[in-house]
């Protein structure tokens, strides 16, 4: 197992399950990339993959204020991490690991 950093961990619970998906943060060996992103799940319909609303705000120089964005980020999910719709969960980019999914699944926040 490799060591996550503790500032990715701040608010999340490790997961009591273990499991033998070789594409878990926590039981797996995938490298973790620096940038994590907290959403909200939205959908959890494909198999082994989630859907995250991500919002944020964006400068606008010509009009000196923020305006608020959001995406849709597909996120691998490990069987030992139990997300319902609704939660509010961190994701943490890693290299593709399909087509449209980059990022995986650590936790749901507290």
């Amino acid at each position: 197992m490799r060591k996550i950093s503790e500032d990715l961990l701040e608010d999340i619970t490790p997961p009591e399950r273990s499991c033998d998906d070789d594409k878990c943060p926590w039981h797996g060996n995938i490298s973790l990339r620096r940038s994590s992103l907290d959403g909200r799940v939205i959908s959890t319909k494909m198999t082994g993959t989630i859907t995250v609303l991500v919002e944020y705000l964006h400068y606008d120089k010509k009009y000196k204020r923020y305006e608020r964005r959001r995406s849709k980020i597909h996120a691998h999910l490990p069987p030992c991490i139990e997300v319902s719709e609704g939660d509010l969960v961190r994701i943490v980019e890693t290299r593709r690991l399909a087509k449209t999914v980059s990022h995986v699944v650590l936790g749901k926040l507290k």
